[in-house]
């Protein structure tokens, strides 16, 4: 395995906003002058395109693949979530867009997806939604962005184990 290679995978893993000025400094054979757009981590039009895409809908997620055909468990899972819950949502692929796949994990300081977002606020990936999910806390962050559970009425019907019929 290369060495440069070697050397960008250990940077990944830890820090993805260091990333790109260490392995630069580490990787580059020629010296060259970047203006000020090469070195801006985040095009700030994209930024602009994804800002308008998470504070436009309540409930954003950055995917592998569609809505009806996701490319990863984790995506997949992810979706049956906000599903079970009734949550209507808005997605993006990130597979099909590199430079969004890239720039997404700068964007959040995520570098996993799925990415979930609420009314424009990075929530945190499959592993995050369904610990929200199977605590209840998911009911309760839809409720403070305007959406109503269809799980949110379960917990209130279900029959208390201290209630027992009277002989």
């Amino acid at each position: 395995m290369n060495s440069s290679l070697l050397f960008r995978r250990v940077i990944q893993q830890y820090s993805i906003r260091s990333f790109n000025n260490i392995s630069s400094r580490f990787t580059s054979s020629t010296t060259t002058t970047k203006n000020s757009s090469e070195s801006s981590p985040i095009d700030s039009e994209l930024k602009n395109k994804i800002d308008d895409f998470i504070k436009t809908n309540k409930v954003a997620i950055f995917i592998k693949g569609e809505p009806n055909a996701p490319s990863c468990g984790f995506s997949n899972a992810v979706l049956q979530i906000l599903k079970l819950h009734g949550c209507e949502f808005k997605s993006q692929n990130i597979l099909e867009d590199v430079k969004l796949r890239e720039t997404m994990k700068i964007y959040s300081n995520w570098p996993t997806f799925p990415q979930v977002y609420f009314n424009g606020e990075f929530v945190g990936g499959c592993d995050i939604l369904l610990q929200m999910h199977q605590s209840g806390e998911l009911v309760e962050e839809l409720k403070k962005v305007g959406i109503q559970s269809k799980l949110s009425n379960l917990k209130n019907t279900a029959p208390s184990s201290s209630s027992s019929p009277s002989n």
